[in-house]
């Protein structure tokens, strides 16, 4: 397929997706379900963008399965996780918060909004389209991503039982989670989603052939990085938390780091 034809139609896809998250959203007054689309969304575009062949391309043949069932793995995963908490019902606070803020006009300022986080999709595909596509065979820093992402995957589950069984427990309500791996991070799931895309670089950048386009795939965990610690993550997440659990996630601040999952040192303004 053309490369061009190839980025435009996934350019569209997502922004349909997207399009139709808007449309749930309003539906229901719930616009969590906006993430569930994402997932599902960017998923269904990192396959097409693995397994669709470029004109004029050669590559291995084994790196776009072996990139498509890392990519649908990760959105099956988050994507059903995600599902099934929306549909308990109950809007996320992040949205709930922005919907709030915008006031009248949050209809149209919620669409943009979720047409900005197509245009994040895509940036995500594009990284997948460039690590499935590296021409060199299949050698050890293909099997290290492999494993960074399904350790990535792993990681990211443990986390969400941890913080599900610790809500389950009417005798916590009110707390903050600090059990498990909410000990040594704030936000454990956002560090190992962040984790999973550092293993598209390791599957598309070569040190065996010419393929500067595998450095594209950077901009995965570069954006999600940004998008986790600075933008729509954790600082809407925490400012929930602080109106929510009060001092005791100020303490909790005081004594956990935000974002890696490493012990402080002693120091509270580490982060």
């Amino acid at each position: 397929m053309n490369l061009v034809f190839l980025i435009v139609l996934l350019a569209t896809g997502l922004a349909l997706v997207m399009a139709l998250a808007w449309g749930r959203a309003v539906g229901t007054g719930q616009s969590g379900w906006a993430d569930a689309f994402w997932s599902f969304g960017v998923g269904v575009a990192g396959v097409v963008a693995a397994l669709v062949p470029i004109d004029g391309h050669a590559r291995d043949d084994l790196r776009p399965l072996l990139v498509a069932g890392l990519v649908a793995l990760w959105s099956l995963r988050l994507g059903t996780h995600i599902l099934a908490r929306a549909r308990k019902g109950g809007d996320d606070p992040r949205y709930a918060q922005l919907r709030k803020d915008w006031g009248a006009g949050w209809r149209a300022q919620l669409f943009i909004f979720l047409q900005i986080q197509a245009a994040c999709a895509l940036v995500l595909a594009l990284a997948i389209l460039a690590a499935a596509n590296n021409p060199a065979p299949l050698g050890p820093f293909d099997l290290l991503g492999a494993v960074v992402a399904l350790g990535a995957m792993a990681g990211e589950a443990l986390a969400d039982s941890q913080l599900k069984g610790f809500s389950a427990d009417p005798a916590n309500r009110g707390k903050v989670c600090d059990v498990g791996l909410w000990g040594l991070s704030r936000h454990p799931n956002y560090f190992f989603e962040w984790l999973n895309w550092l293993a598209y670089p390791l599957l598309g950048i070569s040190l065996v052939v010419a393929y500067p386009w595998g450095w594209l795939a950077l901009a995965a965990p570069v954006l999600m990085y940004v998008l986790l610690v600075h933008v729509s993550g954790i600082p809407p997440l925490e400012q929930h938390m602080l109106r929510s659990r009060g001092d005791a996630f100020r303490a909790y601040q005081q004594r956990v780091r935000a974002f890696w999952p490493v012990p402080k040192r002693g120091r509270p303004d580490e982060d």
